[in-house]
């Protein structure tokens, strides 16, 4: 058993999301969205390499001291996968995990809208699940996928760095691949994919235009792509997509956009005040020949107001969202106010409005 597995077992016991172990300071939890302080030493540096030194490999040990910072995986067998990043800091050493459950919640256990789980049927097509670094967008794909595993017969390929939910094959063939180990990069997996008869291809993180080029391309020619972004919403993921790309290509890029999308699902989680735990707000837009027209027109900014039209299809605002759990009193009005676009619609529930509503 490795020094650090302590760690891990605690941070299981008290449902943190990540462990925080940084030369110079004692190690931190963050449980429910906050850090919590670790009663331990304060952190050596030459201790704490020895420490993480003991899970990494020596191709990923090299690397780290070339670069500077890695990503790797660990898992502990019976208990969870945790991804790590190991970066040199002032101090020096410093490395965040998280924990990856190794039961995959599905979307009835996450409480997400019925029409998430109708996008693991999608015959083809561009699914992007986006929002900031840990919103839970890894959960909300691998509930999507474990959907698909259980009731489609096709093979899924996941492209990831490092390989985080790990899918059992069960009526669909799944095969993991991990960029660095398996494969040089997303856009390298991505064009091998193409030849390995996939049906459903995930695609951990869409960092570069190489690899969203290939996804567009890969969901054009009859493949159902899930993939995730960094960005808040909906209309900034289709604009990110677009603007990724050189000027001069940005109008063929725009119809092929809207001809292979089918939905951007935004995330942001809360804190819930009824029970322990958090609850993710979801921004859910359809692709309808009304969105596809609007894609391909460049009038990105029309979004928002199809999505409050279009809740027959299953989409949502986020602001929608916010106010449905607020509604139920799953979260605080302060948390709400905070993430929401039109602050206006939240103002009254507040104790002590703020002197001008459009500074937080």
């Amino acid at each position: 058993m490795a020094q650090i597995d302590a760690f891990f077992k605690l941070m299981n016991e008290q449902g943190a999301s990540d462990l925080h172990m940084v030369a110079g300071q004692q190690p931190l939890l963050r449980i429910r969205g906050d850090m919590e302080r670790i009663r331990y030493n304060v952190m050596e540096n030459d201790g704490l390499k020895s420490m993480l030194y003991e899970i990494i490999s020596e191709e990923k040990i090299k690397l780290f001291e070339e670069t500077g910072d890695i990503d790797f995986g660990y898992e502990i067998p019976g208990l969870a996968r945790y991804r790590g990043n190991l970066f040199q800091q002032k101090y020096g050493i410093g490395s965040v995990f998280r924990e990856i459950p190794s039961t995959i919640m599905t979307c009835q256990d996450l409480n997400l809208p019925k029409v998430i789980s109708k996008l693991s049927m999608l015959p083809k097509g561009m699914v992007l699940v986006t929002g900031p670094t840990g919103s839970g967008k890894s959960t909300t794909l691998a509930a999507i996928v474990d959907e698909a595993n259980k009731l489609r017969k096709d093979h899924i390929i996941t492209v990831e760095d490092p390989i985080e939910f790990v899918h059992k094959s069960q009526n669909c063939i799944v095969n993991h691949r991990e960029v660095g180990t398996h494969t040089k990069s997303f856009s390298s997996a991505l064009r091998g994919a193409l030849r390995e008869d996939p049906d459903i291809i995930l695609v951990g993180e869409m960092r570069d235009l190489e690899t969203i080029s290939l996804a567009m391309e890969a969901a054009m020619t009859g493949h159902l792509v899930f993939g995730t972004l960094h960005t808040l919403n909906a209309s900034k993921t289709v604009d990110r997509i677009i603007e990724i790309f050189p000027a001069n290509q940005q109008a063929q890029v725009r119809s092929t956009l809207a001809d292979s999308l089918r939905a951007v699902v935004s995330q942001t989680l809360f804190k819930r005040i009824d029970v322990k735990g958090r609850c993710p707000a979801l921004e859910i837009l359809i692709c309808t020949p009304a969105v596809r027209n609007l894609v391909r027109e460049g009038k990105t900014y029309q979004l928002p107001s199809v999505m409050q039209t279009g809740k027959k299809y299953g989409m949502q605002t986020m602001d929608d969202a916010i106010m449905d759990m607020l509604q139920k009193r799953w979260i605080s009005p302060e948390d709400a106010y905070t993430n929401s676009i039109d602050k206006t619609k939240f103002i009254s529930y507040l104790r002590k409005p703020p002197a001008d509503f459009t500074e937080v």
